[in-house]
């Protein structure tokens, strides 16, 4: 049987017979010498037979249990991020099949976290030399447009012609830059520095960054919040997060609309809430629109590439939060934003 394969199986059924034995040994020894009271003798050579067993199998279910706790303890250390971490096999049984199985599975996945890792880096590389190779002639493209566009101020058709180049040249160059951007942030290879901002200054920032948009397209940007609470964040990348949900609201409002950004804090969490009374996501695209270029095929936005949302998640994620979205259609959408406050910022806020 494969079962007693273990040689501390095989010793603990070994002690459970010589403990019976010598039970069933001592016991024809009671009857035969003919001892008065031989019952009562029989009985206390149960009882000790009984002990005996109950002592032999403390032993190994305690033995077992320090095996297994040891195992769990490696299994933890693996998840902890100990890549090292192994379950020692070296002996025969079911036990140790099953740890030598673990073993070989955190193997494996080292290998594809190995492999993965490599592809990313691979990437990441690929996409950051195309577009240093990009700059070059996007570069000159520009140049080449806006000559055209001095040439062309007495042509009214050129003239609309080369501000549309114009603006498909920035679409390429947000594209590439957002792209090379998505994948260092897969690489691992961006390193935040995190420090503690105060939140409507943030906000204060991207309201000036949108006003002359506002202004042109007759909608409104409300900020609501107190201008207390602070953030630990790196604030050029947080800033650019909120920015593409912001920017995400003012494509899918309609003139005379408002945007409507507000921040507050409990005793653990801020929260940033972006939200508008535009269009509104379709129910089919709400468990999409993190996806790399995504496209709706009930969006109105024919200029979007589907990298800004997908950008800010990570961003978010890196940052230790959480995104949400609620939406309905033809009332409007709410983007929520929530971080876990530091140790340090519950003890410290900031006070301007």
């Amino acid at each position: 049987m494969r079962i007693l394969a273990n040689k501390r199986l095989r010793a603990l059924l070994d002690k459970i017979l010589i403990s019976m034995l010598i039970f069933i040994l001592a016991s024809a020894a009671i009857v035969v010498c003919g001892l008065n009271n031989a019952a009562f003798y029989i009985l206390l050579c149960a009882l000790v037979m009984c002990l005996a067993i109950l002592a032999v199998c403390y032993g190994y279910f305690s033995e077992q249990h320090e095996i297994m706790e040891n195992a769990i303890m490696q299994i933890t250390d693996y998840i902890s991020g100990n890549r090292e971490a192994r379950i020692a096999c070296d002996e025969e049984g079911e036990l140790y099949r099953l740890f030598h199985e673990v073993n070989t599975l955190a193997a494996i996945l080292n290998a594809h976290a190995e492999n993965e890792k490599r592809s990313k880096q691979f990437l990441k590389n690929t996409i950051s030399d195309i577009s240093h190779q990009l700059k070059t002639p996007l570069a000159a493209l520009n140049i080449y447009n806006g000559l055209i566009q001095g040439e062309a101020e007495e042509l009214p058709e050129l003239q609309e012609l080369a501000s549309l180049s114009e603006k498909e040249l920035d679409r390429i160059e947000m594209l590439v830059q957002n792209l090379l951007k998505i994948t260092k942030l897969d690489a691992g290879s961006i390193v935040f520095e995190k420090t503690s901002e105060n939140v409507a200054d943030m906000m204060g920032e991207i309201e000036l960054h949108f006003a002359y948009r506002a202004k042109q397209e007759q909608k409104e940007l409300i900020l609501s919040g107190d201008e207390h609470i602070s953030l630990l964040c790196d604030r050029d990348w947080m800033i650019e997060a909120l920015e593409n949900i912001v920017k995400n609201a003012f494509d899918h409002t309609d003139s005379g609309e408002l945007v409507q950004i507000e921040w507050k804090t409990s005793a653990s969490m801020v929260q940033i809430i972006i939200k508008d009374n535009g269009s509104g996501i379709h129910p089919e695209d709400l468990h999409h629109i993190f996806k790399r270029f995504y496209r709706s095929r009930f969006s109105k936005d024919k200029q979007g590439v589907g990298l800004g949302l997908p950008l800010t998640k990570m961003i978010v994620e890196a940052h230790n939060g959480t995104i949400e979205v609620d939406s309905e259609l033809g009332i409007g959408t709410s983007f929520i934003l929530n971080f876990i406050m530091s140790y340090e910022e519950n003890r410290f806020p900031t006070k301007l």
